[in-house]
């Protein structure tokens, strides 16, 4: 694949050109504030968190959504989605600069803390909710064939914020010669400023241009469950698209469960309690890594797409997922976990990307806001299980072989049950929304 001759593709379309920057935008303060919180929470010097602290900052930080999403995912359908993106991050940019000066007064007041993680849930919540819009209406962005593309490109986005937002963290927390507290605060005002652009060049956009065209009908709580039963029905007759959900979920869970691994392995393990900056730089490596392979991703399912098809590629990468995880994953060391960090995390994105694919090119438009929050709080509500499952198998080190090669035959059984599963259906379906789809014909 040829990224800049494929991105130059969708930005030839002015809708997708904003779409792309406001996404861009947005998803670089939602990694600079998700890596300031990790710095503030889990890099204190005053104390040593174990995999129960973790699950704990995930859960206050991921399930609101998952949980309120589904009930107001029919807003989506139903409110201009260009409105929605300006209203939120407007709404963001103030919260952030809220959290920057509670964290800059240094203050440890209950009351402090507890307004503090409130900001941090709705800020994160609201990403989600953001985010499930702009996926929604990406589709009124470019042309019917370039799902395959879109979907290559977009994912991207996320990686190279939590990059961002790790690089503006660790500029303010090695290079400034501000105390914690101020450096901290910094990288928050860094993620406001971000949002408050995001919310202009959002505000330039027509109030239809990213759907949806004709709003669906407001509804109570009961037409909102109701909604909610015909979204999920709808689901079931694109058995692809139901297909690509569970499987995602799935692998969400098992690359959480890694995830969680490492994060108190590096903090407990490898590194003594006070050795803070050194635990910090290798969970940075090997963050970095996955990002990078995530990032990367976009060169990769393309050219095996066309080789594979689609059904083939998921099933390639799980096959791949696993032959890591059980290889140099079980080398707990820091370049062998940094080198499969970024073999997993290219691996993990590339299969979320055909997810996307088959998940654009089966839903209708009129289902798309409630299946694309479904399908984000199913996301990470899969990242939540894995840190409560991986707390309460894992020792305080974080040291567990058992579960890493657990989690490598895992992705073997996925790859088997995905195949099988898939076979009645057909590859044709899982290129439907691609290029390959359109050579087919």
């Amino acid at each position: 694949m040829n990224l800049v001759r494929d991105l130059r593709r969708l930005l030839r379309h002015d809708h997708f050109r904003k779409l792309f920057t406001i996404r861009a935008l947005t998803q670089c303060a939602d990694g600079t504030l998700q890596i300031g919180m990790a710095s503030h929470i889990l890099f204190n010097p005053a104390q040593q968190p174990n995999a129960w602290a973790i699950a704990a900052m995930f859960a206050i930080t991921l399930l609101p959504f998952s949980i309120v999403g589904p009930f107001v995912s029919g807003l989506l359908d139903h409110w201009s989605r260009r409105t929605v993106t300006v209203v939120v991050d407007a709404t963001r940019t103030v919260l952030a600069l809220v959290i920057a000066g509670m964290i800059a007064s240094g203050s440890t007041a209950p009351a402090v803390a507890t307004v503090l993680f409130g900001c941090l849930m709705v800020a994160l919540a609201l990403n989600r909710f953001v985010l499930a819009g702009l996926a929604a209406g990406l589709q009124h962005t470019i042309d019917d064939d370039e799902f395959l593309t879109a979907s290559a490109v977009m994912p991207m986005i996320g990686p190279v914020g939590v990059l961002v937002g790790g690089a503006l963290a660790g500029l303010a927390r090695f290079l400034s010669p501000w105390p914690v507290t101020i450096a901290d605060a910094v990288v928050f005002c860094c993620a406001a400023a971000m949002w408050a652009t995001s919310c202009t060049i959002a505000s330039r956009l027509g109030s239809k241009d990213l759907g949806p065209l004709e709003p669906a009908p407001r509804t109570r709580f009961a037409q909102t469950l109701a909604a909610l039963h015909d979204a999920g029905q709808h689901l079931v007759h694109r058995r692809p698209a139901l297909l690509g959900l569970a499987t995602i979920t799935v692998q969400r869970v098992l690359y959480g469960l890694t995830l969680v691994s490492v994060l108190v392995l590096f903090r407990n393990h490898l590194h003594a309690a006070a050795d803070v900056n050194g635990a910090m730089a290798d969970i940075g490596a090997w963050m970095g890594a996955s990002g990078v392979g995530f990032a990367l991703s976009v060169v990769l399912v393309p050219p095996l797409a066309h080789r594979l098809g689609m059904r083939g590629t998921v099933v390639a990468l799980l096959l791949a997922s696993a032959v890591i995880q059980l290889g140099p994953g079980q080398v707990l060391s820091r370049w062998p976990l940094v080198v499969a960090s970024f073999l997993i995390g290219w691996f993990a994105q590339s299969v979320k990307i055909c997810i996307d694919t088959v998940v654009q090119a089966h839903v209708d438009d009129e289902y798309k806001g409630r299946i694309f929050v479904i399908y984000d709080g199913l996301f990470n509500a899969a990242i939540v299980l894995a840190a409560v499952l991986a707390a309460a198998v894992i020792p305080d080190s974080g040291l567990s072989r058992a579960l890493l090669v657990a989690i490598g035959v895992a992705y073997l059984v996925l790859a088997g049950a995905f195949w099988l599963l898939s076979r009645p259906m057909g590859s044709d379906e899982f290129n439907r929304g691609t290029d390959l789809a359109m050579k087919a014909r």
